[in-house]
């Protein structure tokens, strides 16, 4: 059945319910967290720019907001966003950083990753929908049918740290105030983090680390990772642009042949989506003994986590690089801020 017939069907039916029960009954409100209910309640309809080169309308401050990119929904729940369903990883999870904050707000799971499914979205009746313009998560393809069923935005996370996403969602669902306490809490934690760290000398790198045959992407100083370790100190280095080995420009990374992870020449490596163990293989990888952070054996992994940067994410890393890392005379506990936690 074509999904216009599919939806008036579908209409029909919860129009009956409607009737049954009260339209008040249908969707149950979102609850709201500390802090949003002071953000703005006035502005309203807004309008948006979207990475696609549209503009979208937002008639009311939204109440119940669908993502249909599993990326951008940590970014949503860090700022308290009434998130109310999302698609998931592709194999159908939520990411695990965010996992217990979405099962305790009750988000609900739609689909996985590349596979959208439009009655789902119409059933959860939201009055925003949050699409990505690019990563695998992207439902830009189907971004005129689901402006049929609710006000949607586009944006493009993969040039933006996940505290500028923060910002343009705020924009977008009234909750300015509430992001800019988080930015400022985080900066706040990152601050009081980067003095707790003793930095090894020398330059560090981040590598994602996939062996022979394959890239091996090695982040760039001005990407989010490296914005983050160099808000705690440490001097990245930044692999040349020219290593780029396909066609496809990735954001904050070069995709790099695996040969030229032998012309690295920093102290210290970090590898990405990685614990110690996958540190001891990269360190036992013949073809890079002779790199400085392996002869000096300072190769660590980032954490399991650390592949998409968003508040969840990030702070698993602040932490973890502060555990490693933390000053002989380091005596304090970084204050649980909304920064920190």
């Amino acid at each position: 059945m074509p999904f216009g017939k599919k939806m008036l069907s579908l209409m029909s039916r919860m129009a009956a319910v409607m009737a049954l029960v009260g339209v008040v009954a249908v969707y149950a409100p979102h609850t709201a967290h500390a802090g949003q209910e002071t953000d703005v309640t006035t502005g309203w309809p807004r309008t948006v720019s979207n990475a696609d080169g549209s503009r979208t309308t937002i008639p009311n401050r939204p109440q119940r907001i669908l993502s249909t990119s599993v990326t951008i929904s940590g970014t949503l729940l860090a700022i308290d966003a009434p998130l109310v369903a999302t698609a998931t990883t592709t194999n159908g999870h939520f990411f695990a950083q965010w996992e217990a904050v979405a099962q305790a707000r009750g988000v609900e799971k739609l689909w996985p990753a590349g596979s959208v499914d439009l009655e789902a979205a119409y059933a959860v009746g939201p009055d925003l929908i949050v699409v990505s313009a690019g990563g695998g998560d992207s439902a830009l393809a189907q971004v005129e049918e689901l402006r049929q069923i609710a006000p949607t935005i586009v944006l493009d996370y993969g040039g933006l740290t996940w505290q500028e996403l923060a910002t343009r969602l705020g924009q977008a669902t009234g909750l300015e105030s509430r992001v800019a306490e988080k930015l400022a809490n985080f900066d706040a934690y990152l601050a009081e983090s980067r003095k707790r760290i003793a930095v090894p000398p020398g330059r560090a790198n981040i590598i994602s680390y996939n062996g022979p045959g394959t890239l091996n992407p090695i982040a760039t100083s001005d990407g989010a990772h490296g914005r983050l370790l160099t808000a705690l100190g440490f001097t990245m280095e930044s692999p040349p642009q020219e290593w780029h080995g396909d066609a496809n420009p990735v954001s904050g990374f070069v995709r790099a042949q695996y040969e030229h992870l032998t012309e690295l020449t920093a102290q210290t490596t970090f590898l990405l989506s990685a614990d110690d163990d996958r540190a001891e293989a990269f360190m036992r990888d013949p073809i890079l003994a002779n790199l400085p952070s392996v002869r000096s054996g300072q190769v660590y992994g980032l954490g399991v986590n650390s592949f998409r940067i968003d508040f969840f994410s990030a702070r698993e890393i602040v932490d973890g690089l502060v555990a490693r890392f933390a000053r002989d005379d380091d005596q304090s506990t970084v204050q649980t801020t909304d920064g920190g936690t």
